[in-house]
């Protein structure tokens, strides 16, 4: 391929034709409106898949807890990066990407060295070869304390180990790891923005149905399993598992009603990856990468499969074989619902997964009925408006319509929050609402919709201006942020200065350009060229040539404009017509 430029007069394509794409080109693309796709489409169209399974899936599917629900995970695997889609009725739920160029550091260990100790902030900063020196909070340096969120059944001491030490506290951590000092860590949160990654001491490996903590001894059961018979069976679990002494496991939620086999290859795989870890311990200098959580198919197939999905699509050949031998390693069963996708179209615009990415992308996002909600990220929390619009009513008062768009806007921006991973303070503005009753109804379905979503959060409810107040565990950038970059044009901020701000600017430094040039007193006449943008151009020809012409006469100086729509619509250069002389 040729460095050269392409002539303008390119053989075969007529001139007007090519200043025609030359406009365009330098025109930023129109923005396009994606248009719904709905519900009752997608349904059907996952209803027409659903019918296409095995027999025996079908049978089995009778008896899982969503009955009529159709669950499938498309993942496309492309060379620079992975994509992954959970359809609900073929409907977008979840949507995870990760790219080549990513660096998958959360959950991952490392050995690093302490550069640091700030005691103001008291945080350690430590090297672990990555741009950014890694935070680690005194806290997260002490040994955890009980998780509310786990029952502890089991304490797994070490036999014949000597009396434990008082546990240290805060005033004890710069004695215990000076500067300098070795120190294995695990990132709990990767970077963002211009924070280096979050990290802890209290090491977690998660597997299918099992965590295994290497330096905590308490075994325990999410107390999400809520079936105290299930429980009870769990509880007894535990004690016969045999765990190496001083280690501890957590059962997941993905454990519930699993038979204890599942457990004990979860526990062998889990043990076989700290034993890697160690070894590396021992062996590696820091900084050092000890172990990294899987690509994203295979986490996906990690945590997904966990969740009854009736079908696994992969469109790559190798990942796709990669799959099935995870599967297989867990549940010889779940095999057989990965499936190899052929097809020459591609296959996310395949089942409609394209057009709902898309929307993401998007403020505006329309409610099934006609209203909409409206989302913008800034630094400090996102907000999310919620507007009737054109809201169908069906027949009944304001204050019924206005607590129907409400519950729809609960339930997409649930989904909303979950597709473009949108976490720390999230401020929702829905419409007024009179009635407490209606009030506490909306408060309880986001609660619910927010229930199933794997990072943690935390909502309030509604106050008496009509805000919902909530927070989301942020672990990693948001969708957006990942891909999309500020705009080099306005730097990020959406506007630009008007044509009118501009001209004012320009007459206000022409003004003190020829006042500086008048003082100097040397007789000359001054021939002075201004380089704007044509549109601020068209401003000064039009409404402001008069002032033009009087500072003319005023001050005995000659102007001259040119414009070019390559210059920045907030740039101007005043220069000297003859020597080039730039005035600033």
């Amino acid at each position: 391929m040729s460095d050269q430029p392409q002539s303008q007069s390119s053989p075969g394509i007529p001139q007007d034709i090519i200043r025609k794409y030359d406009e365009e080109l330098v025109n930023p693309p129109a923005p396009g409106e994606v248009g719904p796709v709905t519900a009752a489409e997608l349904k059907a169209g996952a209803a027409e898949r659903a019918k296409q399974r095995p027999f025996l899936q079908k049978i089995l599917s009778v008896f899982q807890k969503e009955k009529g629900s159709y669950r499938e995970l498309i993942i496309n695997s492309e060379p620079l990066e992975k994509r992954v889609a959970l359809l609900v009725d073929g409907r977008l739920e979840k949507f995870e990407i990760e790219r080549e160029s990513d660096n998958r550091m959360v959950g991952g260990i490392y050995k690093g060295r302490i550069k640091n100790l700030d005691a103001g902030l008291k945080a350690a900063f430590v090297d672990i070869g990555y741009t950014k020196n890694a935070f680690l909070h005194y806290w997260d340096m002490l040994p955890a304390a009980a998780d509310s969120s786990v029952e502890v059944v089991r304490v797994n001491k070490k036999k014949n180990a000597p009396p434990r030490p008082v546990d240290p506290t805060v005033k004890d951590i710069p004695q215990m790891y000076p500067p300098g000092t070795d120190i294995v860590i695990q990132v709990t949160k990767g970077p963002i923005g211009t924070k280096g990654p979050r990290t802890t001491t209290n090491l977690s490996i998660p597997g299918r149905y099992l965590i295994l903590t290497p330096f905590s001894d308490g075994c325990g059961i999410s107390r999400k399993i809520e079936d105290p018979a299930e429980r009870k069976r769990l509880k007894q679990l535990i004690n016969e598992l045999t765990i190496p002494e001083g280690m501890g496991v957590i059962v997941r939620t993905a454990g519930e009603g699993k038979k204890a086999r599942y457990f004990v290859r979860d526990l062998h795989i889990l043990l076989k990856t700290w034993q890697d870890i160690t070894n590396k311990m021992q062996n590696e200098r820091a900084p050092a990468c000890l172990y990294q959580e899987p690509d994203l198919v295979e986490r996906t197939v990690r945590d997904f499969l966990t969740e009854e999905v009736d079908r696994v699509l992969i469109d790559n050949r190798e990942d796709f074989e990669r799959t099935q031998q995870l599967v297989a390693m867990i549940s010889k069963r779940s095999a057989n619902k990965i499936a190899f996708y052929k097809d020459s179209i591609p296959i996310f615009e395949r089942f409609n997964i394209e057009r709902q990415i898309e929307q993401t992308g998007q403020r505006k996002v329309p409610l099934p009925s006609g209203g909409e909600i409206v989302i913008d990220e800034t630094e400090a929390l996102i907000s999310i408006d919620v507007n009737t619009g054109s809201h169908k009513s069906r027949g009944g008062d304001e204050k019924n319509v206005i607590y129907a768009v409400n519950l729809e806007a609960a339930t997409e921006i649930a989904r909303q929050i979950r597709l473009r991973n949108l976490g720390g303070l999230v401020i929702i503005d829905f419409i007024d609402m009179k009635e407490r009753r209606h009030r506490n109804a909306v408060y309880e379905k986001m609660v619910q919709e927010m229930s199933s979503d794997k990072a943690k959060n935390h909502i309030l409810p509604i106050s008496t201006l009509g805000i919902l107040q909530m927070t989301r565990q942020r672990q990693q950038e948001s969708l957006s942020s990942n891909l999309y970059t500020d705009c080099p044009y306005c730097r990020g901020r959406g506007i630009v200065k008007s044509a009118t701000t501009m001209s004012v600017e320009l007459q206000r430094k022409l003004s003190s350009v020829v006042r500086r040039l008048q003082l100097r007193n040397d007789g000359r006449e001054y021939s002075l060229r201004v380089l704007v943008h044509p549109s601020i151009l068209e401003r000064l020809r039009s409404e402001d040539a008069e002032l033009l012409v009087r500072m003319e006469k005023l001050f005995g100086v000659k102007l001259a404009f040119r414009a070019d729509p390559n210059y920045h619509l907030e740039n101007f250069k005043i220069i000297n017509a003859l020597t080039g002389e730039e005035y600033r």
